[in-house]
């Protein structure tokens, strides 16, 4: 980072560097023994692969429909309030995971944890648009944000593993104390700070859930972009489970060591260039970057499409592709959100992304399907293709309409109670 982004850095609100921070730890907490989950599930109740992928993928589905939600009544009620609901819920989610021991107990838990995670989500992303006026601050502390949300999830399997608590339950209880803490530090943030207590205060009454409805169906370049990445986050997340399966199907050897080699490449190449690639892209627009990040990611799918099942540094190769693809796209998408979003809106806005998790949570099912009628090069071809299908969606984004939104100042007399809305 240069001097410029110190400065910015070191200049952001309080509950700024508590939603960074908190991001950290809860996301680091989190991935110590989330990715184990299957394994405790088996062991416990011996269940098989289908019926838990059932239970992980339902919990997806329905935190990326209850996102938006909440990112509505964030607009409504204000962004304290959801923040410290979702964190209480995933303090007694983590808290209840970690003493479990009845299936039905283990499910509930789970539906908690996918609850307190989509109700915690957008009003966060939110509020960092609310606090940071400056554009280019602003897009730095999301990025921030992705940045530190990769090193919590790349760090958190590591540190589970040396020390000892990997697939043990009782680590839960770590993660139900990040979430605790977390609370606690937002009650002293909007309590202390005076960006907090305005944002506190700013919420629009007139927002509703059916009202930001029509209003995201007037907004058709939004809702193009929801679809297309959507799409973008369906096929990458085929480097995830779906190649597991196809690897493993192609019988390719050193399968273990291959798996944890591709991991370690994709979390180190995040954090180690997510930030000197946005500084070589700072002179490109949002949409610039993202369909530099597509060719990239259209790439990857080719290679893994062509790799031999046998070389195992291609196979790392290629993971570095689609990962520096990752590098590019995911924190660009936040950045975008936040320039489409109005300022009375930005909660519903950042809620409606919530829905990019589907594509994420359908794309084992069909990565299976695919790999088990056809092969592995089969459905990676697919991918490269449905590139091509995103890229020509965000190309048709420049002929679509924009509702005409109020000016901000308008929107902040409104939310403050300085004037009433028309």
């Amino acid at each position: 980072m240069d001097r410029q982004w110190w400065q910015r850095l070191h200049n952001f609100p309080p509950l700024i560097w508590i939603i960074l921070i908190g991001s950290f730890f809860g996301r680091g907490t989190y991935f110590m023994v989330w990715p184990f989950l299957a394994i405790l599930l088996y062991e416990k109740f011996q269940l098989g692969a289908a019926e838990i992928g059932l239970i992980l993928s339902a919990s997806a589905v329905g935190a990326a429909l209850l996102g938006f939600y909440v990112g509505a009544l964030s607009d409504r009620y204000g962004r304290r309030n959801m923040l410290l609901a979702g964190t209480a819920i995933n303090f007694v989610a983590f808290a209840l995971l970690a003493v479990a021991q009845t299936l039905p107990a283990f499910i509930l838990a789970m539906t908690f944890c996918s609850v307190g995670r989509a109700i915690w989500e957008p009003p966060a992303s939110a509020l960092i648009g609310d606090l940071i006026r400056d554009k280019q601050s602003r897009e730095l502390a999301l990025q921030f944000r992705y940045f530190l949300i990769n090193v919590g999830a790349a760090l958190g399997p590591i540190v589970g593993v040396w020390a000892g608590l990997s697939a043990q339950q009782s680590t839960f209880g770590l993660t139900a104390l990040s979430y605790l803490l977390l609370s606690l530090a937002f009650l002293w943030g909007f309590a202390h700070t005076v960006s907090g207590r305005l944002a506190h205060k700013r919420r629009d009454s007139s927002v509703s859930v059916r009202s930001t409805l029509a209003v995201l169906r007037s907004d058709q370049v939004f809702l193009v972009v929801i679809v297309a990445n959507v799409l973008t986050l369906f096929i990458y997340a085929h480097m995830d489970s779906s190649l597991v399966q196809y690897l493993t199907h192609a019988q390719a050897p050193a399968l273990v060591e291959l798996i944890s080699s591709m991991i370690l490449v994709n979390a180190i190449t995040i954090v180690l260039l997510q930030f000197p690639l946005l500084q070589m892209m700072r002179s490109i627009d949002v949409n610039g970057r993202i369909v530099i990040g597509l060719g990239i990611l259209a790439a990857g799918q080719a290679w893994f499409a062509l790799n031999p099942v046998h070389w195992f540094a291609g196979w790392l190769g290629a993971t570095f592709v689609v990962s520096l693809a990752e590098a590019i796209l995911f924190p660009t998408m936040s950045v975008q959100i936040d320039r489409l979003a109005p300022d009375h809106l930005r909660g519903s806005y950042f809620g409606a992304s919530s829905f990019y998790s589907l594509g994420w949570s359908v794309a084992p099912l069909f990565g299976g399907i695919v790999i088990e009628w056809w092969s592995g090069p089969a459905l990676y071809w697919m991918m490269f293709v449905l590139c091509g299908l995103v890229y020509a969606l965000y190309r048709l984004t420049g002929r679509l309409s924009r509702p005409d939104w109020p000016e901000p100042e308008d929107v902040v007399e409104i939310r403050s109670g300085a004037v009433q809305p028309q």
